[in-house]
């Protein structure tokens, strides 16, 4: 069973929610950044991408960027824009997206679970990029960005959360640059917060949907502090971390699109040909973008140009649940094989667009930087279930997630 508990929240004081609340550190460059900060002097990026108060040369990962972060986030507290909850409270957060609505329980999840696997993995993470959060958690004291997390919904939880919001006033509610509407209620009965944590024993799984790095960070830095603390009895704070549950019903996986740089030494027919050989490839006729409609079946942009593409039988493993996946029956059979791009997270021959940029993006890139680009279609949460009960791991960029949940509404402090 799934441990999920109530935490006593630094967050901002009412009137500042839309100021402080920022979208997370690494849907951006430092540049971007300080170019979304200028004259937003309590947006959190201040303390998630704390470079940006520092010359524009600085190395991200000195230690004068992580001694910044921390400073940064005292001032948030000590000029009283942030303040901490006297008691423990779940928070119940929700955002509309394009009329399409995701609620959200926030609280803290255990470590143990994560090193139990009760909390799932579906990605491999990086150590430079592990290493940078996990200086960021451990010099702030502080989980400041939350976790995004899944399970197969419960009527119980839902039920005490809806009640919430029927009968109580949200404490934030706002909407960003971008359209999204963000609302928060604050639960502070401590009956009720029993009754969520109670109910969560009836969750055997939490899922990473999102923010991996974030997730191993938190639970090094917890495993750090336990050695150093080695009387630890298990409830205090660095044994936990910052998350957000959803039920799987509440979300939805947008595309993760690819783009080539070029065709790895082949002429346009060759191309053409070698494609064929695994798939089925017909000209689009249809207007604008090919988006495609069913699994196995993906867009292609080619010389102006959009093609359907359906993998062929015998191309992947309907029972394999990796194998199966559409970026593993691109990667597969394409991206491999024909462009000779063996790791592509590293490869700069490939890149990644996610869904919310639209087709019209992947058109850009290739008038601009790149030759070819492939719409997928989206992975579904029941595969990202699937592979992460089966101990198995996604290829790279197999998930885009929106609407991004916002830094800076909620941090929870380790002591």
């Amino acid at each position: 069973m799934a441990i999920f508990k109530s935490f006593k929240a630094v967050r901002p004081k009412n009137e500042f929610a839309h100021k402080v609340a920022a979208l997370p550190y690494d849907v951006m460059n430092s540049e971007e950044a300080r170019n979304m900060t200028q004259d937003k002097p309590y947006s959190f990026l201040h303390v998630d991408k704390a470079e940006i108060d520092l010359p524009t040369d600085i190395d991200i990962y000195d230690e004068k960027v992580y001694l910044k972060a921390r400073e940064n986030l005292d001032k948030l507290q000590s000029d009283g824009i942030c303040c901490q909850d006297s008691a423990p409270c779940f928070y119940i957060y929700r955002q509309i997206m394009n009329g399409r609505s995701q609620t959200g329980l926030v609280g803290c999840a255990s470590i143990d679970d994560y090193m139990n696997n009760i909390i799932k993995k579906h990605e491999f993470t990086r150590a430079d990029k592990e290493a940078d959060r996990i200086r960021h958690v451990d010099y702030c004291d502080a989980n400041t960005g939350p976790i995004f997390l899944t399970y197969r919904e419960n009527e119980e939880i839902s039920g005490i959360i809806n009640a919430w919001k029927e009968n109580n006033a949200p404490c934030y509610d706002f909407i960003t640059d971008d359209g999204i509407a963000n609302t928060v209620w604050v639960i502070d009965d401590a009956k009720i917060n029993e009754k969520l944590q109670t109910a969560f024993d009836g969750i055997d799984y939490l899922y990473i949907a999102d923010g991996h790095h974030r997730c191993a960070s938190a639970v090094r830095v917890g495993e750090m502090r336990r050695k150093a603390n080695p009387d630890y009895n298990g409830s205090e704070e660095f044994n936990f971390f910052l998350a957000v549950a959803f039920p799987k019903n509440e979300l939805e996986i947008m595309d993760y699109n690819r783009v080539m740089k070029d065709l790895n030494g082949y002429t346009p027919e060759e191309f053409i040909a070698k494609m064929s050989e695994k798939f089925t490839v017909e000209a689009y006729e249809g207007e604008g973008q090919y988006k495609p409609e069913a699994k196995h079946t993906f867009g292609m942009y080619f010389e102006n140009k959009w093609y359907k593409l359906t993998a062929k039988e015998g191309t992947f493993d309907e029972a394999d649940p990796v194998d199966r996946l559409d970026v593993s029956i691109l990667q597969n059979n394409c991206i491999t094989p024909i462009f000779g791009i063996e790791d592509p997270r590293t490869d700069k021959r490939i890149d990644f667009v996610g869904g919310i940029r639209g087709l019209g993006e992947l058109e850009r890139r290739c008038e601009n930087d790149m030759v070819i680009a492939f719409s997928m279609y989206p992975t579904s949460l029941e595969d990202l279930m699937a592979i992460a009960d089966a101990g198995k791991v996604m290829p790279p960029k197999s998930t885009w997630f929106e609407p991004k949940l916002l830094s800076g509404l909620f941090i929870h402090k380790l002591s």
